[in-house]
């Protein structure tokens, strides 16, 4: 059996370091400053974030998703509540994101716990999206088994035939938010001694630690 090594893809981290003294005391605008950062370095989609649930008996699966609003509550995003992520995260409402931002050699991670958002929280962002990725909700069941690509297409043009004009929202879809009990802030630094600055939520009052890297 041939075993295939990465050693060549090997790199310093150069770019930041991350002190607590220059840490924000709330993780939500630490968290801003961070991600306006990522905006005006270029980063492309720097609202990518992988997300990571669990089934009731802790079989993990992760996935890439956008995050599409930072609220007073957490960190939403939306998808489809009978997929195999919107299934997990309804019945063991725990997950993880992680945004990672390679050009600046930095990644976050978010532990908490999740809810659905309002209804008409997602009905507003439903309607905010192209009239294509609208049909597109109504057409996929995600995770769902296709017979072939042809089978898929064909939904979608009977959901062009079955709304022509007004696409409602979709009783199985819409928002999910990531409510933080831990925020870790990641910087890269030279000889893996990484800086990781956490927020931890205790008595509804957020502290900061230093951990090893």
């Amino acid at each position: 059996m041939n075993h295939e090594t990465f050693l060549q893809f090997r790199r310093e981290f150069m770019r930041h370091g991350l002190d607590e003294k220059d840490v924000l005391q709330d993780p939500f605008a630490q968290f801003r400053q961070w991600f306006d950062e990522a905006v005006k370095a270029g980063i492309s989609e720097p609202n990518v974030m992988t997300i990571a649930s669990a089934t009731s008996d802790g079989k993990p699966s992760a996935r890439i998703v956008l995050l599409k609003k930072l609220s007073e509550k957490g960190f939403v995003f939306y998808t489809n509540y009978e997929s195999r992520k919107g299934q997990e995260l309804i019945e063991n409402p725990q997950a993880a994101l992680l945004f990672y931002w390679g050009e600046l050699e930095r990644q976050i991670r978010i532990e908490g716990r999740v809810e659905k958002v309002l209804k008409e929280e997602s009905e507003e962002y439903f309607k905010s999206r192209p009239l294509e990725s609208q049909l597109g909700a109504w057409a996929s069941k995600q995770s769902r088994t296709l017979k072939s690509r042809e089978e898929l297409e064909e939904n979608f043009k009977n959901m062009q035939k079955r709304f022509e004009t007004v696409v409602p929202l979709p009783d199985f879809w819409g928002g999910f938010c990531v409510i933080p009990e831990v925020v870790e802030f990641w910087q890269g630094r030279p000889n893996r001694l990484h800086d990781r600055i956490v927020f931890k939520k205790e008595d509804n009052v957020w502290i900061t630690e230093r951990l090893s890297p």
